[in-house]
């Protein structure tokens, strides 16, 4: 268990493909706040499927290079202004993706195989721009129709905020498979969380289903409220007001600014 947050960033270096939850899971943003504050670069993100809040604020810092997801959006409050901005202006290579196709890669490289077939996407102008996926045929159909093999995604990080953690080192999340495929694909898991469990979850035979085991994770911290703004399920919900107040700060850079300035940057303002 690493001492704080900004070690648990520490982890996190330039250039890394790192996977993230979509807005309704488990989103470490205390651990991307700390990330934006050290000044990481180059990031390669990946929303499984999609990705909110949290990548919009490391788009909008500079933090980011390639965004690969099926949608970024923020919910009831909009398009993203960060990740809108930089798109227009071409700052960050975009590469489109699918649920099923981003869902199938992940599964791909958690099981150890090149690709995952999928046979949703076919005849789909995506493929267009999706070099590393390739057209085949299904030789155990009786039609032997065309299936897209899309390629193993292997995040080098997957950054996630769960509920509860123990001191084995597991971490809980519950009913959000996401984040334990994100888990088994990805080179290493980091984990913020809220609350230390008091024995071994894996132990528990009701926690144990939905544990992902230490062997998956290669550091975690506790923070408590480590996924606010965006809320935890089960645990609390989003910050309305300020998600608001966001979304009217960041439709400038410079409100952008202002608001890292003040929730990131300024430590004592952001807890």
């Amino acid at each position: 268990m690493l001492d704080d947050i900004d070690a648990l960033a520490a982890r996190v270096p330039d250039g890394a493909k790192v996977a993230l939850p979509p807005d309704y899971s488990g989103c470490a943003m205390a651990a991307v706040r700390a990330l934006i504050k050290r000044g990481v670069r180059d990031l390669h993100l990946i929303g499984v499927p999609s990705v909110g809040f949290q990548g919009d604020m490391l788009i909008g810092a500079g933090c980011v290079a390639t965004l690969e997801t099926a949608a970024v959006t923020i919910g009831e409050y909009g398009l993203a202004p960060c990740f809108t901005r930089a798109i227009k202006a071409g700052t960050i290579k975009m590469i489109d993706g699918t649920c099923p196709a981003i869902h199938a890669g992940l599964q791909a490289a958690e099981k150890g195989i090149p690709f995952m077939p999928v046979r949703g996407i076919v005849g789909s102008d995506l493929l267009e721009q999706r070099d590393d996926w390739m057209v085949g045929n299904d030789p155990f159909g009786d039609d032997q129709g065309p299936l897209v093999l899309v390629k193993a995604i292997t995040p080098d990080v997957t950054l996630i905020h769960a509920p509860l953690a123990d001191r084995h080192g597991n971490a809980w999340i519950g009913v959000r498979r996401e984040m334990m495929v994100m888990a088994h694909a990805a080179k290493t898991t980091l984990v913020t969380f809220d609350k230390l469990y008091d024995g071994d979850l894996l132990a528990d035979a009701e926690m144990a289903a939905g544990t992902i085991p230490a062997l998956y994770i290669g550091g975690l911290t506790q923070v408590e409220n480590g996924a606010w703004p965006v809320g935890l399920f089960g645990a609390y919900p989003a910050d309305d007001t300020h998600l608001r107040a966001y979304m009217e700060m960041a439709r400038t850079e410079e409100g952008f600014q202002a608001y890292v300035n003040a929730n990131v940057l300024d430590r004592k303002a952001a807890e």
